[in-house]
C-alpha cells in the first residue's frame, strides 16, 4: 500500500470511530418514560423527578449515558394526560413511571405490555391496575400512597383543631379521584356520623365549583373541609386555601406543601417525595429483567403532618398541644 493511501485509511478510520462508538452507545441506550400529574413548573414535582433520577444514578443509570428519559407533565388535566400517555407509549420505552391514578389509567389503556411503575396511586385494585398487592399479575406495579382510612384520620385531626364543627365536606373531582370519590368517602362518612357530624360528598371539577362548595360551609353553616388526595385538587389548592380563608372555613389537606407555602391550616398525609424516590429501585429491577407481575405493590412508610398556627389564629382556633407535639412542621 502506498503511503498516501495508508494515510487516507487511517484518517478515515479516525473519523469513523467516534461515529461508530456513538452508534453503539445509542443502540445500547435504554429509554424511560415519565408521566407526571403535576404542572412542569411545580416545585415539588421537580424535586420528586430529581430524586427519582438520583435514585437511578445510585443504581448505575445515568441520563444521557446509558438511558434517555422522556418526561411529560399532565398537570391534572385528564385530556392532556391521555394525549401524553399515547405519546410515551408510541416511543416504546423500556419502562414508564406513572404519577397518580389518571396517568396510570391512561397508560393502561394504551399498553398491556410495556412495564409501568406507578407512584401515588391510592387504590390500584379498584380500577384493575393490579390483581392483588402481593401479586400484581400484569405489567403494572409499585407504590400506593395511602389507604381508605386516611380520610377518617384527616377528619379526626380537623375536629381536634376545630371542635365546634357541625358538618364536614370531603371535596374531590370524580373524574380524577380514586373510585370517583368513594374510596376515601366511605371511611370518612362513618367517622363523621360517629362524631355526630353531617358528612357531605362535595364533587368539584372547576374553580367555580370549588368556590361554591367552600362558600356553602362558611358562616352559620359551621362547616369544615377535608381535601381528598387527588391531583386535580393539588393543582387547584391555591383556590381552595384562598376560599377557605375568605369564608373562615377550617380545612385539612393531604399535602404539607399547601400548609407551608399557601397558608393552609393543617395537613396529614404520606411523604410523596419519599414514595417517588423509592420507585427508582423498582425501575432498576425492571431494566435488569424483573417482571412487574412478580414485584409486589408496596405501601407508604412515612407520613407527615404540618400545622400553620398563624392561619389557626386568623380562623379563631387554638392549636391543641397534641397536634403541636405530633406535627413534623409547625409554621408560625
Amino acid at each position: 500500500m502506498r503511503r498516501r493511501d495508508f494515510i487516507k485509511v487511517i484518517a478515515g478510520s479516525a473519523t469513523a470511530w467516534p461515529l461508530a462508538a456513538r452508534a453503539q452507545q445509542l443502540e445500547g441506550m435504554r429509554r424511560i418514560g415519565v408521566l407526571m400529574s403535576l404542572e412542569d413548573n411545580d416545585p415539588e414535582g421537580k424535586t420528586e423527578l430529581s430524586l427519582f433520577a438520583k435514585g437511578l444514578a445510585e443504581s448505575g443509570w445515568i441520563d444521557g449515558r446509558n438511558f434517555q428519559m422522556e418526561v411529560r407533565w399532565g398537570g391534572g388535566d385528564v385530556d392532556r394526560t391521555r394525549t401524553f400517555a399515547k405519546e410515551l407509549v408510541a416511543l416504546q420505552p423500556d419502562v414508564i413511571l406513572a404519577q397518580g391514578t389518571p396517568g396510570t389509567a391512561a397508560l393502561q389503556r394504551e399498553t398491556r405490555t410495556i412495564p409501568i411503575v406507578f407512584v401515588i396511586v391510592a387504590d390500584p385494585i379498584g380500577p384493575g391496575f393490579v390483581a392483588s398487592l402481593p401479586r400484581p399479575g400484569g405489567n403494572i406495579t409499585r407504590f400506593i400512597n395511602s389507604e381508605a382510612a386516611l380520610g377518617a384520620k384527616m377528619l379526626e385531626l380537623l375536629t381536634d383543631i376545630a371542635p365546634g364543627l357541625k358538618r364536614v365536606a370531603m371535596i374531590f373531582n370524580p373524574d380524577t379521584a380514586p373510585g370517583r370519590g368513594t374510596y376515601y368517602f366511605r371511611d370518612f362518612e362513618a367517622a363523621a356520623r360517629s362524631s355526630k357530624l353531617e358528612p357531605i360528598a362535595a364533587d368539584a371539577r372547576s374553580d367555580f365549583e370549588i368556590e361554591t362548595v367552600v362558600t356553602s360551609l362558611g358562616g352559620a353553616a359551621r362547616g369544615g373541609l377535608v381535601v381528598t388526595p387527588d391531583y386535580f385538587m393539588l393543582n387547584h389548592s391555591a383556590q381552595i386555601t384562598s376560599q377557605a380563608a375568605r369564608n373562615n372555613v377550617p380545612a385539612v389537606y393531604p399535602w404539607k406543601s399547601v400548609v407551608a407555602g399557601q397558608h393552609g391550616l393543617l395537613s396529614y398525609g404520606p411523604d410523596l417525595v419519599d414514595i417517588v424516590r423509592r420507585s427508582a429501585p423498582y425501575v432498576d429491577k425492571i431494566l435488569r429483567g424483573a417482571k412487574p407481575a412478580d414485584l409486589p405493590v408496596q405501601v407508604p412508610v412515612k407520613f407527615e403532618m404540618a400545622v400553620n398556627t398563624k392561619t389557626a389564629k386568623v380562623l379563631g382556633l387554638t392549636v391543641p398541644p397534641s397536634i403541636l407535639v405530633s406535627a413534623d412542621e409547625v409554621i408560625e
